[in-house]
């Protein structure tokens, strides 16, 4: 597949020429185009389909965002993108580079805590009074609520002291490193009794060895995630400026389906949707 949509912007094509030039199936060309990711195809006076390089670029953005942030928010997107004006649109992709790159961050530093807590590494002089944070501190350090670090103490995966007469939460730095763990494991999938199971393993070398690689394999699927974005960068580009094209019902040389849509077999029935690219929950 090469790097272009293939024909003029106002060419007509048929639907199995987009699904040759977008990788999909000419079924899941239909399917998506119901599901919103390409705008609806031109029809012909015989009700048969007619598209442009519009919705092949539109489905090549799909593949590449939907491996990024996953075919539902992907979806959401597309759908957002076509009708945005360029500076919303372009802001709403720099999230997506934000987020991975906000996602790397706190992987990288999981697996500095980690490191530290298998070679036994305390700063320089023992813990200071402000390596500690407080809840609030530590919530907006791993941007998650304080009512999460709540939850996970009540799990027994975090132990934070308990200071003054008011009890407040205290983080020291094994608690900070442990909250650390913790949310990079929680953001790559792991539910809370196999976290509970990786952080009681953490004072065998093999444990954090297992939880090492853990986050390794992490990083690398947020790198390929960065990857499909930056794949889909010119596809999502002719997404958002697609306004500026032909419109897809403007006249030009037509090449319309010869199959009636009442002779296609719909696999996976009526509903059937489409999945593409995976993405670890939050």
């Amino acid at each position: 597949m090469d790097g272009s949509a293939g024909g003029a912007p106002g060419a007509r094509l048929r639907t199995l020429d987009v699904a040759v030039r977008s990788g999909y199936s000419a079924q899941q060309v239909r399917d998506l185009e119901r599901l919103g990711v390409v705008p609806p195809a031109a029809r012909e006076g015989n009700g048969y389909r007619s598209y442009t390089s519009v919705h092949v670029r539109a489905l090549r953005a799909y593949r590449g965002l939907a491996g990024a942030v996953g075919p539902v928010e992907a979806r959401r997107m597309l759908s957002e993108l076509r009708t945005a004006s360029i500076e919303t649109a372009a802001a709403t992709v720099d999230t997506v580079h934000v987020r991975l790159a906000r996602e790397r961050e706190e992987t990288l530093h999981a697996h500095e805590a980690l490191l530290a807590i298998r070679d036994e590494a305390d700063p320089p002089g023992g813990e200071r009074d402000g390596d500690a944070m407080t809840i609030t501190q530590l919530a907006e350090a791993l941007r998650v609520r304080p009512s999460t670090l709540r939850f996970w103490e009540q799990e027994g995966l975090v132990a934070p002291e308990r200071v003054t007469s008011l009890r407040a939460r205290r983080y020291g730095l094994a608690a900070v490193r442990a909250a650390r763990i913790v949310a990079a494991l929680r953001g790559a999938g792991h539910g809370i009794p196999a976290v509970r199971e990786i952080m009681g393993s953490l004072d065998r070398t093999d444990g954090v060895d297992d939880a090492l690689l853990v986050l390794r394999r992490r990083l690398e699927r947020i790198a390929a995630r960065s990857v499909a974005l930056l794949r889909a960068g010119a596809d999502l580009a002719a997404v958002i400026t697609a306004s500026g094209e032909p419109d897809v019902q403007a006249t030009g040389e037509s090449y319309v389906e010869t199959t009636a849509e009442s002779d296609v077999k719909t696999t996976g029935g009526p509903g059937a949707t489409v999945v593409e690219g995976t993405r670890d929950p939050d």
